[in-house]
């Protein structure tokens, strides 16, 4: 299911249980990635040691440092030898809640999740992850929703554009379960550069 375009596996990610170690997060929020041609992406400019991973397999986490500070996990898709990722941005504990909150101690429940960097530091995803197979036993595991749940969650699902990009900004390329408290409050980058709702 993962080797599928970008913008196919992002909703589908909706809904599904990351675990690492004690600690599960359904995700609620995710943004699409599309290597090359997108000039969001980190692979805009092609493979370099940091994007590496982007280039498959896909069912690999690329981690990144997002300012120097927080780690950001993406899950890689599509084809091998074709940079795409879906970046987790949001989801809700739903095991692993006391050690959780001791990750991100005075945090709201609804906030332990609630954004891509909020995300990993819950979950315990450090830069050590990055290239770690989510279908194996890296002790990283995504279990994707069931049939009937998935056909469930389809109605809820929302797409707009993604979140404080500088350039490609306006590609409505976030999705989210509309209902959920833990998703980001959307913040457009005051530097975004418009270029359509291309994609």
């Amino acid at each position: 299911m993962l080797s599928r375009p970008v913008l196919e596996v992002a909703p589908q990610l909706l809904g599904a249980h990351l675990r690492v170690g004690e600690v599960t997060v359904r995700l609620t929020e995710v943004e699409a990635y599309a290597g090359e041609q997108d000039p969001g992406s980190h692979a805009h400019r092609g493979r370099t040691p940091r994007t590496g991973v982007m280039f498959g397999p896909a069912g690999r986490l690329y981690c990144y440092l997002s300012y120097g500070v927080h780690t950001c996990a993406n899950v890689v898709t599509g084809p091998d030898g074709e940079a795409a990722a879906v970046l987790l941005r949001a989801g809700e504990v739903v095991d692993g809640l006391a050690l959780a909150r001791g990750r991100r101690p005075g945090a709201r429940d609804r906030d332990l999740a609630r954004g891509p960097g909020r995300l990993c530091r819950t979950l315990g995803v450090e830069l050590a992850h990055d290239g770690a197979d989510v279908c194996g036993d890296s002790g990283v595991t995504l279990t994707l929703p069931a049939e009937g749940e998935a056909e469930a969650l389809r109605p809820r699902v929302r797409w707009g554009p993604r979140v404080g990009l500088s350039l490609a900004a306006d590609r409505p390329w976030r999705c989210w379960l509309a209902g959920e408290e833990t998703v980001s409050v959307y913040r457009r980058s005051p530097r975004a550069t418009p270029i359509g709702n291309s994609g």
